[in-house]
């Protein structure tokens, strides 16, 4: 087997505590382990001085589109963004067409991505068939195949009586389910949030309360079942409050901040750019404090980027008309260093713990370690490289990206996947 050190990087991982200058040594698909290791002699070293080096960042929120709407994004163009994005593994949401909601769909999923040899792919498997929210999947067949959460993100599922059963059914198996919270009576029509700039600009909004009365219906059933409930993509000031005193009742609920609900405001709908444009809507000043104020107290224990890649054509059309989404796997580190490093929200071991060991541990899987024997997949950092935000040079098939122009710090210098360098250095 092959031995590969990365020499002389900052050595971060959060999972062991560990935060030191040192070297990293990987044999073959695993890891041997950091520091010193006499009597070994390395086939490859590569130099990382001034860099990190961090387990692979887990990015638990994408969406792949394959199959079915592959002229936005496929596997191959998705997983190839993320790993110029320092991502090494990405679960992928069920919002397909059809919806990953069988043992097959599941398994069409990891098969593609073996096939394009890029990031790990765990795929998220739907709540219920088709995602109609009216009669749940095969979900024991979905784990089968290799499922590793469930949602049916993109919708809320509007039954109570049908999440309590589907908490119930993931509990028996262990997994956690993802919550897409909206109340979809409240959201009708909407185009963005609702408040003073929604009504400056004559657009119908879609109110904060339609994500926290869903936020609190949700850790009311976990709290009711003993399930594991995540909060997908947080926005509003009352949900982090709600994620925040579910969590000292001990309920079993975690939460997720995307970059740009911590970056953004409602106010750059101003400009009538569908790149503005999401689900759950940009919010208010208040809203993004209070999301800052959640991921340094540890309510928001993960950072995802709810990756939503569509083809210029359909960004293209009237607001209203336009669909909600935006790309984030190839900005989430210079987007979060901008955000939440240089300003001193967070430090590095910090911002790294939301990335690779909290995730993985949502979603139970073996990544996010550096521990002697884990997974080689492993991330460094160059995290004082400049550059400005491009997409026209993404890998992403999709451009839909609101960060254009803008002149950052920090991006992913090297990628390594099960020991092999997936990703260019320098």
């Amino acid at each position: 087997m092959t031995t590969l050190r990365i020499a002389n990087g900052r050595v971060i991982d959060p999972s062991q505590n560990l935060d030191q200058v040192a070297d990293l040594w990987i044999r073959g698909d695993r890891v041997l382990g950091v520091g010193p290791q006499p009597q070994v002699q390395a086939d490859r070293t590569h130099n990382a001085a001034g860099k990190i080096v961090c387990p692979g960042l887990i990015d638990m929120h994408v969406h792949l589109r394959e199959p079915g709407r592959e002229e936005d994004e496929t596997i191959a163009t998705g997983t190839a963004a993320a790993l110029a994005g320092g991502v090494t593994s990405v679960a992928c949401m069920p919002n397909t067409e059809p919806a990953l909601d069988s043992q097959a769909a599941a398994e069409f999923v990891i098969l593609q991505a073996q096939r394009a040899g890029n990031a790990n792919v765990f795929p998220v498997g739907a709540i219920t068939k088709g995602r109609r929210g009216q009669e749940l999947a095969e979900i024991g067949g979905l784990v089968q195949g290799g499922a590793v959460a469930f949602t049916d993100d993109g919708s809320p599922v509007m039954s109570a009586e049908i999440m309590r059963r589907a908490m119930e059914y993931c509990k028996m198996f262990d997994k956690a389910v993802l919550s897409h919270a909206e109340d979809l009576e409240l959201t009708k029509g909407g185009v963005m949030n609702e408040g003073f700039e929604s009504m400056r600009l004559g657009l119908r909004g879609l109110p904060a309360a339609a994500e926290e009365v869903m936020i609190f219906r949700e850790i009311a059933l976990a709290e009711l079942t003993g399930a594991r409930i995540h909060i997908l993509h947080v926005s509003t000031a009352g949900g982090v409050e709600l994620i925040r005193r579910g969590k000292r009742r001990g309920v079993r609920v975690s939460g997720e901040a995307c970059p740009h609900h911590f970056t953004l405001t409602d106010a750059s709908l101003r400009t009538f750019d569908s790149n503005y444009k999401m689900a759950p809507p940009l919010r208010t000043d208040a809203d993004v404090q209070a999301i800052l104020d959640g991921l340094c107290d540890g309510t928001l224990e993960v950072i995802a980027t709810d990756h939503a890649p569509h083809a210029p054509e359909k960004k293209m059309r009237e607001l209203d008309l336009a669909p909600n989404g935006i790309i984030g796997l190839e900005t989430l580190i210079p987007i979060c260093v901008k955000a939440l490093i240089e300003p001193g929200h967070l430090t590095w071991p910090q911002l790294i713990e939301k990335w690779t060991v909290n995730p993985a541990r949502v979603l139970g899987i073996e990544r996010g370690t550096l521990k002697p024997g884990g997974v080689a997949d492993v991330t460094v950092i160059d995290p004082t490289a400049e550059w400005t935000i491009d997409p026209g040079q993404f890998r992403s098939k999709s451009r839909n990206c609101p960060f254009a122009g803008w002149t950052v710090r920090g991006r992913a210098y090297a990628v390594v996947l099960a020991g092999t360098v997936k990703y260019c250095w320098g």
